[in-house]
């Protein structure tokens, strides 16, 4: 009884129902009906020192009934937890705010702070690929895909300027998102000396349709359908307005590209054992080209995934999802069904990400 009352001052737990007996007979605590499988699973992931708000998340996760305000308050907790100490003062004072981010984006890289860009994992595997193919006198990127990337001049930003880029957006939102930053990105997560026709064509969405591009990126460069201020507040307010199903979508699909990320590390390791490259290593490379690469670095540089990670992961993918439904919305026509083409984003992701028109939902 003891830990029940616990449980429940921690939030994880509804108290039961009081009724009246009537006439004068009192009332009496009734439990809620599915309070008793809560319990057992309560029992079986409580930990001594294990918090309130990982159970939460991990409760939520299973499907479990967890009281909507501990799985918000979880959700919200893994948020603020990250970046503390990032940009400390309160951006509403900010008199420029452009200028603010700039010098705590230059503070964090004189510190020595670097984001990974290519995990030691995935940077074996890039190696092993490249040997074998050397070996074999084959060359990849082909030329016709070298050819898609326009840019006769591509950047090599270095891991300082892309921390500093990364900085920034966090602390900016779509403010400090450009065509020309997303391509820099892109080209800085690929491997040495490849083209690259994802990065091209965001590098040039504003030449190329200048009509629907202006309806996407401000005349200052900002991104329009990213919020503008810290993505962290941004996150914040999806863990307290998204509805409990999206926010389980959210989860699922975070869930699904994690493990579909390491289950492609492992087998395109066990092809490179074989000395035998096949379908694994195509979808390894045709991401390295493209988009889904960008997903596949985070995941594999990420070793250490926590529940509090896996929430944050989860509002991101929530977050992209509102910025492609607006994107949907001011530019119609879009080809969401080259989501689905080789390396352009994970199959597991394609399916929560991708806008639905009404006339698919009939």
């Amino acid at each position: 009884m003891k830990q029940l009352a616990l449980w429940r001052r921690a939030g994880l737990l509804q108290g039961h129902t009081v009724r009246a007996l009537g006439r004068g007979r009192g009332s009496a605590s009734v439990a809620n009906d599915e309070a008793f499988g809560l319990v057992v699973a309560l029992a079986r992931l409580a930990r001594r020192g294990a918090r309130p708000s990982h159970l939460a998340l991990a409760l939520f996760g299973e499907g479990h009934p967890v009281p909507e305000a501990a799985v918000r308050n979880a959700f919200e907790k893994a948020v603020r937890g990250h970046g503390t100490g990032l940009g400390e003062e309160d951006p509403e004072t900010v008199e420029d705010e452009e200028e603010w981010a700039e010098r705590v984006a230059d503070e964090v890289v004189a510190s020595g702070q670097r984001v990974r860009l290519i995990p030691a994992r995935a940077r074996r595997i890039d190696e092993g690929i490249a040997r074998y193919m050397r070996d074999r006198g084959v060359v990849w990127p082909p030329p016709e895909l070298v050819g898609l990337d326009r840019n006769p001049e591509p950047s090599s930003p270095s891991g300082g300027e892309v921390t500093a880029a990364a900085v920034a957006t966090v602390l900016r939102g779509g403010a400090s998102v450009t065509p020309q930053g997303i391509g820099d990105v892109l080209r800085a997560m690929q491997p040495a000396g490849w083209g690259n026709p994802g990065a091209s064509l965001v590098e040039y969405t504003v030449e190329d349709v200048p009509d629907a591009s202006h309806e996407v990126f401000l005349p200052d460069g900002g991104m329009s359908t990213v919020p503008d201020g810290p993505v962290l507040d941004t996150l914040v307010g999806l863990a307290v307005t998204a509805s409990l199903n999206d926010l389980r979508g959210a989860w699922a699909a975070s869930g699904a590209t994690r493990e579909w990320a390491l289950d492609l590390c492992d087998r395109v390791e066990t092809e490179l054992a074989a000395n035998e490259l096949g379908d694994a290593a195509f979808e390894w490379l045709m991401g390295r080209a493209f988009v889904s690469g960008m997903v596949l670095m985070a995941e594999v540089g990420d070793q250490r995934w926590s529940l509090s990670d896996r929430a944050r992961d989860s509002l991101m993918l929530l977050l992209m999802r509102q910025a492609l439904r607006d994107l949907d919305e001011k530019v119609p026509g879009c080809q969401w069904e080259l989501l689905e083409s080789p390396g352009i984003m994970p199959a597991s992701l394609v399916p929560f990400l991708r806008p639905q028109r009404v006339s698919e939902l009939r």
